[in-house]
C-alpha cells in the first residue's frame, strides 16, 4: 500500500514539487511519453494501492472506532463529492466558485471517510489523501496554473453535475459502495 501511494501520489505531486523537471522532461522527450510515463506510473501505483489496502483490511489494527454520529456526518460530507467531480469537467458556475472542484472533492472525500473509518489502513490511505490535496491546493495558490481541458462551457452544466453527482452518490451509498469495496456505508 506504502509504495502505491508512493507512486500514485508522487507522480500526482511532480506539479506541486518539481515543475521545472517536469517541464524539461517533456520538451526534450516529448509531451506524448510524458503522458504514458505518468500513466503507467498512476496506474500501477493504483493498482499497488488498491491491492495493499485490500491486504490491510483482512487483518485491521484498529485505532478508533467512529460512533454512528461520525459515520453520519461522513455520509452528510460526502453528498457533494460527486457533483464536484463532474463538476471539474463541466464548466460552470460552481467550477467557478470552488476554483479547483476536483481537489475540493477529494479533501472532502478522504475528510469523511477518516471520520467514519478507523484502522490503521484507513488513516494511511485517507491521510494521505487528505495531506496530498491540501498541498496541491496550496500550491496552485502559490503558483496558479490553467485548469486543464474539460468540456464547453454550457448554462446546463451545472445542473448536469449537481444531478447525475447526486444520482451516482445515491447509487454508490445503496450499491456500488458494497460491490465495489465489500463495505455499505449504510450499516
Amino acid at each position: 500500500m506504502f509504495l502505491g501511494l508512493v507512486l500514485f501520489l508522487g507522480t500526482h505531486s511532480i506539479g506541486i514539487v518539481a515543475p521545472a523537471w517536469r517541464d524539461r522532461f517533456k520538451s526534450v522527450w516529448g509531451p506524448g511519453l510524458w503522458r504514458s510515463v505518468y500513466s503507467i506510473l498512476s496506474v500501477i501505483g493504483f493498482v499497488l494501492l488498491l491491492y495493499g489496502f485490500s491486504r490491510a483490511r483482512q487483518q485491521p489494527i484498529v485505532w478508533y472506532s467512529p460512533d454512528y454520529g461520525l459515520r453520519l456526518a461522513a455520509r452528510v460530507l460526502m453528498v457533494p463529492v460527486l457533483p464536484l467531480v463532474l463538476a471539474a469537467y463541466l464548466p460552470g458556475k460552481i467550477q467557478r466558485a470552488t476554483k479547483h472542484p476536483l481537489l475540493a472533492a477529494v479533501k472532502l472525500w478522504a475528510f469523511a471517510h477518516l471520520l467514519a473509518n478507523g484502522t490503521a489502513a484507513d488513516v494511511v490511505l485517507f491521510g494521505a489523501f487528505l495531506i496530498w490535496a491540501v498541498a496541491d491546493r496550496i500550491a496552485l495558490k502559490r503558483h496558479p496554473k490553467p485548469m486543464a481541458a474539460t468540456l464547453p462551457t454550457s448554462k446546463w452544466n451545472d445542473l448536469i453535475a449537481v444531478a447525475l453527482g447526486l444520482a451516482l452518490y445515491v447509487w454508490m451509498l445503496e450499491w456500488l459502495h458494497l460491490h465495489l469495496f465489500g463495505v455499505s456505508p449504510l450499516a
